[in-house]
């Protein structure tokens, strides 16, 4: 069943019911344009509210994110920003896929809409057009045939008129079958005309017309099928950021199981952050005064201080400090001026700060030993090979080297005996032994200025060794690119092509140690050769 067959004398309810599927879709598409405003606006609020939240740098909040449960709110707004972007996401699909790409298949819908019933209504006028020089037609011949018949009757009547003379007959015969002809004429124009038309109201109601609402129908159509994509798409835009959404949400449970986990660790945080170390006051002693204060006995007693009961109790009451409003010690807020051991802050927090301290310094030292180890090397192979270079240019480096390691070992026991100092213990980090800061002299030893040595060397000899212990783990793998001869100490040869396993990176010298296939170890020119990672 179609439309051309169906509803050829529909004309108007088709283009009332066409008009009606164009303004669906013009509804629908401000309904998906109002809806990506809504995300917008939700997509924009959603991320003002997390930057309102978001702790800002240097601030309070930002300082407390230490915490497990301040770093689970943090990350409960970062994934709510996340989820902000999604929503922008929605957006942008449905204003791209469904109002645009509607916007523009509608234009295109409205013209072939209009062509086909531009194309109805001309055929409809040319068949109107044709019944109408068929109606004239007919009339023609209608008059045409009463007059015929009525010259007939009047050359009948001539003719049997007594009265009429020959010739007043003969002209009323010849008028008679003038009319008659014309009349003949006529009808025939008329059948003709009439043929005609029905060949054309023919066309028209049987092959025009349902050609162009069979076509009209195939437009209707694929204009409910196109919207019906717009409604699935609708839905299958949020269908797609969903997983990522469901993400966001499986995140903000993460963090918050992760805070509700860490609750002890938070606890113990605390402790290890604000633990000042001082014992706890003991018990505050009995004085009498019922007796009277001894003024002559000891000075260097609390009893020396003069004032009425009242001002001595509380003075007492003051060994109460971590109790009352203002704490004593307290870095933040500290009135004295911050001292290099940190004398200012609690024993428990002076050990922190001093241990940290030390850890910096021996990462620096293990720096400058390498670099000092870097130059001996390349002293050592221009010292053997002049060609390669001047061992002489290298002095002002070697000695700057050693004496920034001799500056940072003193650092080093410095700080070692304030933390002593502390009631602390010196742990050595960052892989430098606490060993090698005792080649020079520290406060309080009894070394001789003679004994303290100037140059690295013991240092060195501890390098080597850990370096010997590490030997046989390679860290990557490298080719030869050119040979080389290593005719001097400490290189090895080597052909273009062959690869080796790299045992210690270049550091700055042009040098890096590796060991080929039979297990010899040496160092070839960094320039040399390509260096892959170890996979």
């Amino acid at each position: 069943m179609g439309w051309g067959t169906e509803l050829w004398d529909q004309y108007d309810v088709l283009d009332k019911h066409t008009q009606s599927g164009l303004d669906l879709v013009e509804r629908y598409v401000k309904f998906v344009k109002e809806r990506t405003e809504i995300e917008q606006n939700y997509a924009k609020q959603l991320r003002n509210l997390t930057k309102k939240y978001t702790p800002k740098r240097g601030s309070k909040e930002e300082q407390e994110c230490r915490f497990a449960n301040q770093q689970a709110f943090v990350e409960i707004l970062n994934e709510m920003n996340d989820y902000a972007g999604q929503r922008e996401v929605i957006a942008e699909t449905m204003m791209l896929s469904i109002c645009l790409e509607l916007t523009k298949y509608l234009q295109d819908l409205k013209q072939e809409r209009k062509t086909c019933l531009s194309e109805a209504k001309k055929a409809q006028q040319t068949l109107e057009s044709s019944c109408k020089h068929l109606d004239n037609t007919k009339k023609r011949f209608e008059r045409e045939w009463r007059e015929a018949e009525k010259a007939n009757q009047n050359a009948e009547k001539a003719d049997q008129d007594t009265n009429a003379t020959k010739a007043d007959v003969e002209k009323a015969r010849m008028q008679a079958h003038a009319r008659t002809h014309t009349a003949e004429e006529c009808r025939n124009d008329y059948a003709a005309e009439l043929q005609k038309y029905n060949k054309e109201q023919n066309q028209f109601y049987f092959t025009d017309i349902p050609q162009i609402f069979s076509k009209l129908q195939e437009v209707e159509e694929q204009r409910v099928r196109k919207l019906a994509e717009g409604y699935v798409s609708f839905a299958d835009t949020e269908k797609r950021v969903m997983p990522i959404i469901g993400k966001c949400l499986e995140g903000i449970t993460k963090a918050g199981n992760h805070s509700y986990s860490h609750a002890e660790n938070d606890s113990v945080l605390l402790i290890e952050q604000h633990k000042s170390g001082f014992e706890r006051p003991g018990d505050v002693e009995f004085e009498d005064y019922s007796h009277g204060i001894n003024r002559a006995s000891s000075e260097s007693s609390l009893g020396t201080l003069k004032g009425k009961p009242a001002d001595l109790l509380s003075k007492n009451k003051a060994k109460l400090w971590p109790f009352s409003k203002k704490k004593m010690f307290t870095p933040e807020k500290s009135s004295h001026a911050v001292s290099e051991d940190f004398a200012h802050l609690p024993p428990e927090q002076r050990r922190k700060k001093l241990q940290q301290k030390m850890d910096e310094i021996s990462k620096e030292l293990q720096k400058e030993v390498d670099q000092s180890q870097a130059l001996e090397k390349m002293k050592d192979v221009y010292e053997k090979n002049p060609q390669m270079g001047d061992a002489g240019s290298l002095e002002p480096q070697i000695s700057q080297t050693a004496h920034n390691v001799e500056r940072l070992q003193g650092e080093m026991h410095k700080y070692e005996s304030w933390l002593i100092e502390a009631g602390g213990r010196a742990e050595i980090r960052h892989g430098f032994s606490n060993n090698n800061s005792h080649n020079t002299s520290s406060p309080g030893s009894t070394r001789s200025h003679e004994e303290k040595t100037d140059s690295p060397q013991a240092i060195y000899e501890f390098d080597d060794d850990f370096e010997d212990e590490e030997a046989f783990a390679p860290i990557g793998q490298c080719t030869a690119l050119y040979n080389f001869e290593g005719s001097s100490e400490g290189t090895i040869p080597m052909r273009e092509g062959e690869v080796f396993a790299v045992v210690e990176e270049d550091k700055g010298d042009g040098w890096t140690r590796v060991q080929n296939s039979s297990g010899d170890e040496g160092y070839i020119p960094t320039s040399y050769v390509r260096i892959s990672p170890r996979m």
